[in-house]
């Protein structure tokens, strides 16, 4: 179900409980700035997501509260990952779901990794 973006960070959303290690997940990486674990559900050969260890709710709340840092951090994290699944050279995508129009469904920020298979259009028409 989408949420609102808008609404305060939820301490007890399924991201940040595994960060806390209360539920388990498979991860590929971890540093000071950000987690990666492969979803439950992927929709591709390879789906990974990474999420920031700070309190964002969405991309908008980590682009206006981030320090430049963390922000640094965290995409760099995105490409050590991608580099680290083989996906560089045969390409991939990234997503970043905001929102009801966009489908967020965590109310914590979070990147999709798809790869691993051609992937055809952006967006279904």
């Amino acid at each position: 179900m989408p949420i609102d973006a808008t609404q305060p960070y939820d301490d007890d959303n399924i991201f940040a409980r595994i960060l806390r290690g209360k539920i388990p997940a498979k991860r590929v990486y971890e540093d000071d700035f950000a987690l990666a674990f492969h979803d439950i559900a992927p929709q591709a050969p390879v789906h990974v997501l990474v999420i920031p260890k700070g309190r964002y709710v969405s991309w908008d709340d980590f682009a206006a509260k981030a320090p430049d840092a963390e922000i640094a951090g965290f995409v760099r994290a995105v490409g050590h990952v991608a580099r680290a699944e083989g996906l560089v050279e045969p390409g991939y995508r990234l997503l970043a779901n905001i929102g009801g129009h966009g489908g967020q469904e965590v109310p914590h920020l979070h990147v999709h990794l798809f790869g691993g298979r051609p992937l055809g259009p952006m967006l279904s028409r």
